[in-house]
This record gives C-alpha cells, structure tokens and sequence, in this order.
C-alpha cells in the first residue's frame, strides 16, 4: 500500500489535485483520507464556545485515530472513517466504511505537521498557490457551502487562516518531495505523480 500527504494551504487546490488523481485509476484501487474527518469532538462543549475553535492548528486534530487507523489499513483490515460536521462542530454518529486498496491519499492543510504522519508516508505533497487565489477560493466556498457572508470569511481570514497558515502550513512545505505550484490546474505535477504511482504498483 502507498501512502501519500497532500497538503496545502486552504483554498489552494488539494480537492482538485485529488480528485484528478482519483479519475487516473480504477475505482477501488484509490482511497481517500480526510484530514477533516478527524477533527476533535466539542460535543462536550457549550455551542457558543464551539464557534471560537480554531479549526487550523495541528492540536484540533485527533493524529493518534488518524495514524491508527492507517495502520490498520496498511495490515489488511477495513475501518471505520469518522465523519465531522462543519455545522455543529461535532463528530457525527455515522462512520464511512474504508477497504484496504493500493494507494491511499490523506489529504489536509496540516497532514505535513505530524511528524509520526509524515513518517508513515511515501510521497509527500505541498500544493501551493498564491495567497489571494486562495482567499478568492475559500470566500466562494464558505458562502456557498457554510452559509457565511463575505465580511465573516474575511474576518475569518485574517484572524485565523493568515496566521496559522504562516505559523503552521507553510512551514511544513520543506517536509514535501513534490512541490505543486498554481494547485489543481498543474496538469504536469499531476502527470508525474500519477506516473509515480502506477510505477510503484506495477511492482
């Protein structure tokens, strides 16, 4: 099994980058792991305090389940992928059902942080793009998706994601083998990776 992190700032073009490795190989052989999936629950915690959780440091994220599970597909043995809901801050009680399958992509803003992560992976990826590309991106998204307005995603831009992108995100762009520049739209990134992977599984 290859394991591969594909991290990037927000907004930057890591879905885009996924998706077109995904169409480059039959369905089934591809899994994907989010690293949204293992946000902390803050059931446990009052909903106005949830609004104020910054959701773009490494300590949100639950790496030992992460981490545990990718060891338990790399032995063979299917799990049981938690799920999150940006709404309500919380895990949900439904769980997405993962195969063990030749590539596995764990996909994330901060997937290059962890360094026991880091450890278990055999490519790791940084998809880069300039600053106000993404801020373009995460406003089109989070007014569409989340239900926020212009000026909350500026605000929010400014006082979390600028920060934790110079504090922890691009810091961890010098763990990368692979560098992608301009995010999804890079076809010859994308080639040379996807040409990676189908040399390692004809192995």
């Amino acid at each position: 099994m290859i394991i591969i992190g594909i991290a990037g700032g927000t907004g930057s073009g890591k879905t885009t980058v996924v998706n077109k490795i995904l169409t480059s190989f039959p369905a089934g052989e591809v899994a994907v792991i989010p690293q949204d999936s293992y946000y902390k629950d803050s059931g446990h915690i009052p909903m106005e305090e949830r609004s104020k959780i910054n959701f773009d440091e490494p300590a949100a994220i639950e790496w030992t389940l992460l981490t545990e599970q990718l060891r338990q597909l790399r032995a063979g043995h299917t799990i049981q992928m938690p799920t999150y809901s940006y709404l309500t801050c919380t895990r949900q009680p439904e769980t997405v059902e993962v195969s063990p399958c030749d590539v596995v992509l764990v996909e994330g803003i901060l997937v290059l942080t962890d360094p026991v992560l880091r450890e278990m992976m055999d490519v790791k990826v940084f998809v880069d793009a300039d600053a106000d590309d993404r801020l373009i991106r995460v406003i089109a998204r989070d007014c569409i998706e989340r239900g926020r307005t212009p000026q909350m995603v500026i605000d929010r831009y400014e006082g979390v994601l600028k920060p934790m992108h110079c504090q922890y995100i691009e810091p961890s762009k010098r763990y990368a083998d692979l560098i992608v520049p301009q995010g999804g739209s890079n076809t010859v990134a994308i080639r040379l990776l996807t040409d990676y992977i189908e040399s390692r599984l004809s192995h």
